[in-house]
């Protein structure tokens, strides 16, 4: 199988997430891996005898919405070649099927002694597709040519001896199961709302105001607050914070913006939800420090940070020991990000998570570290 054929149909059926790296190689769902500097039919118009690999061809489409200039720095910062500009839009077009071919593609013959892992075992149409390859003819269809159909979707459910009752029973209780938890969910969503409206004394008179004050702290009256930053160049922001919290599902700030309806929000609200707990605690999550009035800050609990000096400018403490004495603090990087993107925060007292750009099934479990540390520094301050 030729890789920028594959790539091109990862792209097309927006299957991109499903294209992962492992060591050194790329691995496409559970079918096909290529090493990841293996070179690719799209050669550069603008760099003589130069074929991009596919390392250079996934980076570059999984970041095409960058300004090149912010592109070419984030290849650099991998080491990975990057697209020229006038490459840049060609080479979008085709592989996101705006244009069936270009004059920039020439086809090389691959096989499985060539190409590594790249042809599954049993693959018999492998000849086929490197002679369509030669003729620059799609590999698709030339496999699809080549196909014939075993079974069809009535009799591959035939099973001789077998029935699906129980089948049928335990999709029935697993239901049963998920109707429950939902609806413990909805209970503890009502509890949560109950405490806000608490916190922040809707009503007067003889009205119990629920309060956050903790002993022997300064945690203040109300819901407790977490900051995170406003850039977008962080993973967490205001826009995506509460599905990963709630949720524990990484979703990109700019794949939230394309869902947004409206204006920005100035402040949301999030619960732990994946807790045996029966008790849920809501807090604010904001990122406008500056708005903060100074009883707003003795609510504040947490902090997600940018790993930039800047971002504490004209906070009201004098240095980021007593930030961090006083606030728990997470930096959230991907696993395979560069050491320098940490560099600077390694020096401050928090709890760096990292999470996959793939496997978003790890984000549960990243969550929850967030989590944990959250309600081990709640209790330690009520102490």
């Amino acid at each position: 199988m030729d890789p920028l054929t594959l790539l091109r149909e990862y792209t097309i059926r927006n299957e991109l997430h499903k294209i992962s790296r492992i060591g050194d190689d790329y691995r496409f769902s559970n079918d096909y891996t290529f090493p990841c500097t293996i070179e690719t039919a799209y050669r550069s118009k603008h760099v003589a005898a130069n074929r991009y690999t596919l390392e250079t061809l996934i980076n570059f489409i999984t970041n095409h919405h960058l300004k090149h200039t912010e592109y070419i720095q984030q290849s650099r910062s991998l080491r990975i070649t990057p697209v020229t500009l006038p490459d840049r839009k060609p080479l979008l077009d085709y592989l996101t099927g705006k244009t069936a071919s270009s004059d920039s593609i020439e086809f090389l013959k691959f096989s499985h002694d060539t190409s590594a892992n790249d042809t599954p075992a049993n693959d018999t149409s492998s000849n086929v597709i490197g002679l369509g390859a030669v003729n620059n003819q799609s590999p698709i269809e030339l496999i699809r040519s080549v196909e014939k159909p075993l079974k069809d979707r009535e009799a591959i459910l035939y099973c001789k001896n077998r029935d699906f009752y129980s089948v049928f029973t335990a999709a029935l209780r697993r239901d049963e199961e998920r109707q429950k938890v939902e609806s413990l969910q909805r209970k503890d969503g009502l509890v949560a709302k109950n405490r806000i409206d608490r916190g922040f004394g809707g009503g007067g008179g003889d009205e119990v105001v629920g309060k956050m004050h903790l002993k022997g702290s300064k945690i203040g009256e109300g819901v407790p607050i977490i900051l995170v930053p406003s850039a977008f160049s962080t993973l967490i922001t205001i826009y995506n914070v509460k599905e990963f919290l709630e949720d524990g599902v990484f979703i990109p700030t700019d794949e939230k913006l394309k869902q947004m309806k409206g204006s920005k929000p100035d402040c949301i609200t999030v619960q732990k939800k994946f807790s045996r707990d029966r008790v849920v605690t809501a807090y604010e999550v904001r990122d406008k420090p500056s708005a903060l009035k100074a009883e707003d800050w003795d609510r504040v609990v947490a902090v997600f940070v940018l790993g930039k000096e800047w971002q504490f400018k004209d906070w009201p403490f004098k240095d980021h020991v007593e930030i961090f004495n006083r606030i728990v603090g997470f930096f959230l990087r991907f696993e395979d990000d560069s050491v320098e993107s940490a560099k600077t925060v390694k020096q401050w007292n928090v709890k760096i998570i990292s999470i996959s750009k793939n496997k978003r099934h790890q984000d549960r479990a990243a969550a929850l570290e967030v989590w944990d540390k959250l309600e081990e520094f709640m209790r330690s301050r009520s102490h």
